[in-house]
């Protein structure tokens, strides 16, 4: 699993950063550490958009794990 860390970036960083890991390793999951409810919402947004299913846990005070699993795995 890669593990993605996108906590004090701006977006989009954080959405080019998920898709740049999603094309270098397609079919693998991912777990992206987000800091801003934007970025969780972005982020969600462009891997359903892509066929993942995402899982999300706050990790402390506004700061989101989101767990990217691609569908049928």
């Amino acid at each position: 699993m890669k593990e993605l860390d996108v906590r004090g970036l701006d977006c989009p960083i954080p959405v080019v950063k998920t898709k740049k890991a999603m094309d270098e390793k397609p079919g693998e999951q991912i777990c992206v550490l987000a800091d801003s409810a934007v970025a969780k919402e972005n982020v969600t947004r462009l891997a359903e958009s892509r066929g993942y299913e995402v899982k999300s846990e706050a990790a402390g005070t506004d700061e989101f794990r989101l767990l990217l699993t691609p569908s049928g795995k």
